[in-house]
């Protein structure tokens, strides 16, 4: 009789300690499990993916899209996104209202804020859009021939990245570290839009003398460099596309290329990254900041 109940009493603490053991596993299971990143997305239409379908039917002013990189980075981490990337958008506009009714970008931003992602500057000063129309207008008055644009405006648009760009920059990282000061930063560069150097074959698509496709490179590397420098200094992490965006600009083939041509591209916005091209941009983003 003793060893019955021996045995039975042995068998209940057995049971109960393994009973005990799988609640502690399940509990510390849910203890250490984290919660989602906190993400918010800002910036312009690079960010926004304007252009791309389908399209972010929450604020039509901003032409975001919904396969965005920011969402991409958000749909394979499973963050919780808060997406108020806007095309058009300058720096001022993370501190000041771009549109009636849409709020300065920083204020999605707080103390909870985990991660921040941007790509911004391109706007400013109109760099973008006047250098490619500029260049575009009269690459088609010479044919495609010499470097009219590079006659025309020298170092303009440069020296006014650097005299309004950078500080601009530097302001507006920095009104993001202040809202949100326990999130980590990431600054995306821009990729490219043209090649290292002309391609007759593109003229059609990208309609700019031959001698102006390595000014506007070089236009494109000025303002690149101006973000990473304004991303170091502001303790922002640059993410960097002037090697994996090689060979993926805007003269290259469907499915191949990032960024849509000037002309017969097949996005709503040209000279803009495609789905392809914001996929990649946040492949590589995940792969700078080590998210899985």
């Amino acid at each position: 009789m003793q060893k019955h109940v021996s045995r039975r009493n042995v068998m209940v603490t057995s049971c109960a300690l393994a009973g005990a053991l799988a609640l502690s596993l399940t509990a510390g299971g849910t203890a250490q499990a984290s919660d989602p990143l906190q993400y918010v997305a800002l910036g312009d239409s690079y960010s926004a993916g304007s252009g791309v379908l389908p399209v972010d039917t929450s604020n039509l002013l901003c032409l975001r899209s919904t396969a965005n990189y920011p969402h991409v980075i958000a749909d394979r981490t499973g963050a919780r996104l808060k997406d108020v990337t806007c095309g058009a958008a300058q720096t001022k506009d993370f501190t000041s209202s771009q549109y009636l009714g849409v709020p300065p970008q920083v204020n999605a931003l707080s103390a909870d804020t985990d991660l921040v992602t941007l790509t911004i500057g391109g706007n400013d000063n109109g760099t973008f859009i006047n250098a490619i129309t500029s260049c575009g207008s009269a690459g088609l008055l010479t044919g495609g021939q010499g470097s009219p644009c590079k006659d025309k405006y020298g170092s303009t648009f440069n020296d006014q990245i650097e005299k309004n760009t950078y500080p601009a920059l530097k302001n507006a990282l920095l009104a993001v570290r202040a809202k949100a000061p326990n999130a980590r930063v990431a600054v995306l560069g821009y990729p490219w839009i043209t090649p290292a150097k002309a391609d007759p074959s593109c003229y059609l698509k990208l309609p700019i003398a031959s001698g102006d496709v390595p000014y506007l490179r070089d236009v494109q590397t000025h303002l690149n460099t101006a973000v990473e420098r304004a991303s170091k200094e502001t303790g922002a992490t640059f993410v960097d596309f002037s090697e994996v965006s090689d060979g993926h600009d805007a003269c290259t083939p469907p499915g191949t290329r990032w960024v849509e041509p000037l002309l017969f591209g097949t996005s709503l916005v040209p000279v803009h990254p495609n789905a392809l091209g914001e996929r990649r941009m946040a492949e590589h983003t995940m792969e700078v900041l080590g998210l899985r």
